[in-house]
């Protein structure tokens, strides 16, 4: 996992639209909470999703984008947004690059990616670095409270 201080790596993957999103664009002009977790429609991620969307409006109101990663496929993101009416973007690494770009290892013997939630300022600089697999909840609350910190 980076650590808080560390300067977010530059990255480019396809989004939920098969858009390219790239992180340097959006620095200087929001905060990122940007989480990778295991895999779409899974009873641990579906949890964690819907906390982030349910107060994603306060993540909005406090200068922050909520960016979700997995290794799941393009029309994966499609359905995981659609069925649980996510409003935030879901980007696909399937070859998990960028997951070991941001140091996300395996879990569960290998079986599924770490959880894993940064905050980044508008530097670019991550001020917040988490890891639980199991306290979803946690990475939510924990990067609002860090968001709303400046």
């Amino acid at each position: 996992m980076l650590q808080p201080g560390t300067q977010a790596p530059d990255f480019v993957l396809k989004d939920q639209q098969n858009n390219d999103f790239r992180l340097s664009e959006m620095i200087g002009k929001k905060k990122i909470v940007l989480y990778f977790y295991p895999k779409d429609e899974t009873m641990g991620c579906v949890a964690e999703a819907c906390s982030f969307r349910d107060q994603y409006e306060d993540f909005v109101e406090a200068g922050a984008e909520v960016v979700g990663v997995s290794g799941d496929s393009v029309q994966s993101h499609q359905d995981f947004i659609q069925n649980r009416r996510l409003p935030f973007i879901l980007l696909s690494d399937p070859g998990r690059k960028i997951h070991q770009l941001y140091e996300v290892g395996s879990a569960l013997f290998g079986l599924s990616a770490e959880r894993i939630t940064y905050v980044i300022d508008l530097r670019g600089e991550i001020r917040y670095a988490f890891h639980s697999q199991f306290r979803f909840q946690k990475h939510v609350e924990d990067a609002l409270e860090m968001v709303k910190q400046g």
